[in-house]
């Protein structure tokens, strides 16, 4: 979706895709680059394993485990351009502000509740494995607070504390907005978190076999309403963080 947008722009010559568990791969996609200047985005949530190690080696960037490597390397007639990944850019925050505006606002009555009177909470996986994947998080929660637009911002997450299942207890707003911070939907935030928000299993099961939704927004439980926004990965604005991390690369490395 993001590179069909992209490609709509104009703006590049070459507009390339790739994956690292399916085709086109990572390991391969360099081969059918031909322009002269080559800028690499991770759409990852946030730096750690593989936007600093696994993707750069299949790159050719750098040798296996080497973490310090140049960003702007010339190889044959081309420049590459590695960028930071689009999850930890400062646009993020506008993304998310847009998820969270978008699914309240589909409800037409009664009337939507305000942010203000609203509690908004950043959902992740969060692990021991990788602590970079909640500090990304944490930041954004630390940026929209000080707006001051909600009544309240939580981070949540899926293995660590604070949990997600938590936030009907967490929140003192009796309205509440939940945005997952995943690149796509899939099976964490289509199946995984409602059933921790307290969805029968087996009911998630059979909405989601039959294409429907797998949260109904909103749904009233413990005397609150919640209402769940898609992933973040999904959001259209986020073709335009994408840009800005090339132009942040450009800009860095005085090419423009």
């Amino acid at each position: 979706m993001h590179a069909d947008e992209l490609r709509r722009r104009g703006l590049f010559a070459q507009v390339l895709v790739c994956f690292w568990k399916e085709e086109p791969t990572v390991g391969g996609v360099l081969r059918g680059a031909f322009a002269p200047r080559v800028f690499i985005v991770p759409l990852f949530i946030s730096e750690g394993y593989f936007t600093e190690q696994v993707i750069p080696r299949e790159l050719g960037l750098c040798r296996n485990g080497q973490m310090d490597f140049p960003r702007v390397q010339r190889r044959g007639g081309q420049t590459l351009h590695y960028c930071g990944p689009v999850g930890t850019h400062p646009s993020m925050t506008e993304a998310l502000l847009a998820r969270a505006r978008a699914v309240v606002s589909q409800q037409s009555s009664p009337r939507p509740p305000l942010p203000a009177e609203t509690a908004l909470f950043i959902a992740g996986h969060g692990t021991g494995n990788n602590e970079n994947s909640r500090k990304a998080i944490e930041r954004q929660v630390e940026l929209i607070r000080a707006r001051g637009e909600y009544a309240e911002v939580h981070a949540a997450f899926m293995e660590e504390e604070p949990r997600i299942a938590d936030c009907w207890r967490t929140a003192r707003s009796a309205n509440l907005v939940m945005v997952p911070f995943f690149i796509s939907d899939g099976l964490h935030s289509h199946e995984d978190i409602p059933v921790m928000l307290g969805e029968p299993a087996a009911e998630v099961q059979a909405r989601f076999k039959a294409g429907q939704p797998t949260w109904q927004n909103p749904t009233e439980r413990q005397g609150r309403r919640l209402w769940y926004a898609p992933s973040i990965g999904g959001e259209p604005g986020l073709a335009e963080v994408i840009m800005e991390r090339v132009r942040e690369r450009a800009e860095d490395e005085k090419t423009v």
